[in-house]
């Protein structure tokens, strides 16, 4: 009895070493720091004790420990802390993602001031508006006022394109919330649709009507989104979300904190384009692709996706563009945005009917193409959009609608009606 009771006692000696072993050790300032706040913020507490950070011994003060150089630094009870964790100091650890990431276009958000976005947010709507709407996606220029306080039209924010007090831009909790900084978190497409919702660029709601999200919320259990290294078609097959086509690797490619990296075409101005070495971001999403589509499908949904964003620039965009410079000219317009009605039907016509259509396609949601997208982009171009212009300037959209495009509205017969489709079939190789 005594020597199996030496057995135990000698088990629980070894395993408690190799619990100690394995359980890295918090600093003593650590230690401070969840003392206090396993109190005054115990969820903050919770969070951080489930996290990746709490089982490689990244306590609060890695984190907070502030920089020499970051002005909005505080004394708090005998360290000196940041309350902001910005990208540099991310960086310490990741330093290849806040590289990544630095030069993304989400790093950028917060330059749409100025913007007509912006200017409806500020002016036409007002600054209270603009607070805790435009800035809370895009970010806003935090400022501080000392005593580790923030200008309260500044913070807070977790706009991804945030200017920091030390210059950095952006924040990783945009997308691993704080302080569990999740990797399953980001991975989710709820995720992304914080902001990539609404009338102007609703990728969550295209997402959730194609067949990816559909097979998303149906397999979601099979996803392994808590996988290290969420390879697709390694670690998951199942289906992609947002991440999966935009950031996460694959086979042959890293992941990337640069979103922008695979995407070939902006859909966001008033006419589309291609952007710098498309060739290569295109073969680098392909190459996603591939991992669940034959070569002649991936292939033919970028002929239907170029035949889209060409239909949309050519029919409706160009056109549209064209007429307004030409009112501008003839001083029909005046300098301030948004005080004309025409002005309001245009920037409608892009910003929000005319991206659902082309994102709808890029994307494989049908009813964001037709009936949020390019019916809705018909409806205002022919029946508000041109006879306000012709109102403000007559004879202005004469040679618009003399186009093949727009021929129908004088009337068409069964052979007219055939030779448009013929029209179409030729144009966009369908």
């Amino acid at each position: 009895m005594k020597f199996q009771f030496f057995l135990f006692s000698f088990a629980c000696i070894l395993l408690g070493a190799f619990a100690s072993a394995q359980t890295p050790k918090i600093s003593a300032t650590g230690q401070q720091c969840l003392a206090c706040h396993a109190t005054s913020t115990p969820g903050v507490v919770a969070q951080w004790r489930a996290s990746a950070h709490a089982k490689k011994g990244v306590d609060c003060h890695s984190c907070h420990q502030a920089d020499a150089k970051d002005p909005a630094a505080f004394d708090h009870y005998g360290q000196r802390i940041a309350v902001i964790v910005t990208p540099n100091y991310c960086a310490r650890c990741h330093a290849r993602e806040f590289r990544e990431f630095e030069k993304s276009h989400h790093a950028k958000a917060a330059q749409f001031i100025g913007s007509l976005d912006n200017m409806l947010g500020e002016i036409v709507e007002g600054g209270p508006a603009a607070v805790s709407g435009c800035r809370q996606c895009h970010g806003s220029e935090v400022k501080y006022i000392g005593g580790g306080k923030f200008d309260a039209d500044t913070w807070p924010n977790s706009g991804i394109g945030r200017v920091n007090p030390d210059g950095s831009k952006g924040t990783c909790a945009a997308c691993h919330g704080r302080h569990a900084f999740s990797s399953a978190q980001a991975r989710q497409p709820e995720n992304c649709g914080k902001c990539h919702m609404g009338p102007d660029h609703p990728q969550i709601e295209i997402y959730n009507e194609s067949k990816h999200g559909i097979q998303f919320r149906a397999n979601i259990a099979k996803m392994n989104l808590e996988s290290k290294s969420w390879v697709v078609g390694k670690d998951y097959f199942s289906a992609p979300t947002c991440a999966t086509c935009h950031m996460s690797a694959t086979a042959s490619q890293p992941i990337t904190h640069d979103v922008g990296d695979r995407i070939s075409f902006t859909l966001r101005p008033v006419v589309s384009f291609k952007l710098e070495n498309w060739e290569k971001r295109r073969a680098a999403m392909k190459e996603v692709c591939f991992n669940c589509h034959a070569t002649g499908w991936v292939e033919n949904f970028y002929k239907q996706y170029e035949g889209t964003v060409e239909l949309y620039n050519e029919k409706f965009a160009k056109p549209a563009k064209a007429i307004m410079e030409k009112l501008s000219a003839a001083g029909k317009l005046t300098k301030t945005p948004f005080d004309e009605k025409i002005e309001w039907v245009y920037y409608e016509l892009w910003h929000h009917e005319g991206r659902r259509a082309r994102m709808g396609t890029a994307m494989m949601g049908p009813d964001y193409t037709q009936w949020h997208g390019f019916y809705e982009v018909a409806k205002h171009f022919y029946t508000e959009f041109i006879p306000e212009a012709e109102h403000l300037l007559p004879g202005v959209t004469a040679e618009v609608m003399k186009s093949d495009y727009h021929k129908w509205t004088s009337g068409m017969t069964k052979e007219q009606i055939q030779q448009q489709i013929e029209f179409y079939k030729k144009r966009y190789q369908q």
